[in-house]
């Protein structure tokens, strides 16, 4: 019993001790308080509420980035759908592709990409065991698929790629062509087959043009181009040939030359279809030209039989004019199809010339003579050819183009000594390609019929700007 006294009354004493240190104890905590700067109590309050805000706004970020992950997988749906629509993912499925692969869009990480963990409310601290999550980015992207045709080296006067929409291309060329022909004319009878009773008229004609040209080519839209092509030309004639109706046996050479503006036209161009694997591509076009060159009814002709001062005459224009002297309208169609390594292309058009009314010349000592109406004959064209590209900036092509020419009529009647013609031409061709803005195209043509000239030379730099 004594023992349990003593022990109640240590703990009265210990109870008392506490009591009596407690004030003591938060005294001392209000004084150390008070004792904290105010600046740096208010610096501590001023980062919490910082914090605070950048929770917040961490949070609303999230929020935000979620709705567009949500918009994006959305698109992709309806870019997917779209694609197959139009049949776009047929080349990459016949190469062995994917649907995956088919859309750069679509490529992702074989790693699931983990879902961010729910902002946490502002002034939360952070949940245990949460790191930020990185998502995995695809190694690179494909290109996007081109709609429009593969690019070839041009041989014939149609570009295979049209301009795409905005951009201008500036075509300066120079084009050299020699044609020469010879003609034979028997004016007499014969008795029999090995006696001639009269004259033989022969002439060799050579004929040397060289023109120059720019042209610009400029993207309506994507499927739409207009071009206009402003040439100049430099011809020179020789003719070699005998007089006729005298008895003389020297050769004589009648030269004649002329320079200036040829004939300016204009041409639109439309892509009329998306082609592809196993699909070919059709680019219709229509040109107009004009007649703002020299034509030959202006030009002074030679007289036909003797001139005065007693010159011989030739009938031949004493000077070489420079354009057509119709207005023409040619309609055609161009298609390429691609076969992986080459490409096949090819040409189908017809050129339409309108008739010119009241046509009169001028002739040496005899002034202006009346002809009527004229009417140069239409001309139906076809062309094929092939390219190949040998590598990524060179590549050739070859080709052969035929035109079929229509009579010549005088006064709705078909003009004497005209007939009907037929123009082949071999072509060969190569491209190269120095940079994304430059490409220098050369061309050789090559005559086959004899109404064709014998060598032409073609050289374009299209530049786009």
């Amino acid at each position: 019993m004594y023992r349990n006294g003593r022990v109640m009354q240590a703990r009265t004493c210990a109870g008392a001790l506490a009591l009596a240190v407690l004030p003591l104890w938060v005294g001392a905590c209000l004084a150390q308080e008070s004792a904290v700067d105010p600046a740096l109590r208010e610096k501590i309050e001023s980062q919490g509420k910082r914090i605070d805000a950048m929770r917040s706004r961490m949070a609303e970020q999230l929020a935000e980035l979620e709705q567009m992950k949500r918009e994006l997988a959305a698109q992709e749906i309806q870019y997917n759908d779209l694609r197959k629509a139009i049949g776009l993912n047929a080349l990459e499925e016949a190469r062995g592709g994917s649907a995956a692969l088919a859309d750069p869009r679509a490529q992702a990480s074989p790693h699931p990409v983990q879902e961010p963990p729910p902002a946490p409310a502002p002034g939360a601290p952070p949940t245990p065991g949460s790191a930020p999550v990185v998502a995995t980015q695809p190694v690179g992207r494909r290109p996007e698929q081109d709609e429009r045709p593969p690019e070839v080296a041009p041989i014939f006067d149609q570009p295979g790629v049209l301009t795409p929409r905005g951009k201008l291309i500036v075509e300066p060329s120079y084009q050299y062509g020699y044609s020469s022909s010879d003609r034979v004319a028997l004016v007499g009878y014969t008795v029999i087959p090995a006696i001639l009773i009269g004259l033989v008229d022969v002439r060799q004609v050579k004929t040397t043009t060289q023109t120059g040209a720019v042209a610009f080519r400029y993207g309506l839209t994507n499927r739409m181009e207009l071009e206009v092509r402003i040439p100049y030309v430099d011809t020179h004639t020789d003719t070699i040939s005998r007089e006729i109706f005298t008895g003389t046996a020297q050769d004589r050479l009648f030269t004649t030359s002329g320079k200036g503006l040829g004939d300016v036209e204009a041409t639109l161009r439309y892509q009329l279809n998306d082609g592809g694997a196993d699909k070919p591509y059709y680019i219709g076009w229509f040109r107009a030209k004009s007649r703002t060159g020299r034509d030959p009814f202006e030009v002074t002709s030679d007289c036909v039989t003797r001139c005065v001062e007693n010159f011989t005459g030739t009938g031949l224009p004493l000077r070489s004019p420079t354009g057509t002297g119709f207005y023409s309208a040619q309609l055609g169609v161009t298609w390429l199809y691609p076969s992986d390594p080459v490409v096949f292309f090819g040409n189908l058009s017809y050129l339409h010339n309108f008739e010119r009314k009241n046509v009169s010349r001028n002739v040496l000592g005899a002034g202006r003579q009346f002809i009527g109406d004229v009417k140069t004959g239409d001309i139906a064209d076809i062309s094929i050819g092939m390219g190949l590209s040998l590598n990524e900036k060179a590549s050739i092509s070859i080709g052969y183009d035929q035109a079929f020419v229509g009579r010549t009529s005088q006064n709705d009647h078909p003009l004497p000594g005209s007939a009907r013609a037929t123009l082949g031409q071999l072509l060969i061709g190569g491209s190269y390609r120095f940079n994304d803005k430059e490409t220098l195209n050369v061309t050789l043509g090559v005559g086959i019929t004899r109404d064709t000239p014998d060598t032409t030379i073609t050289v374009r730099v299209p530049i786009t700007l």
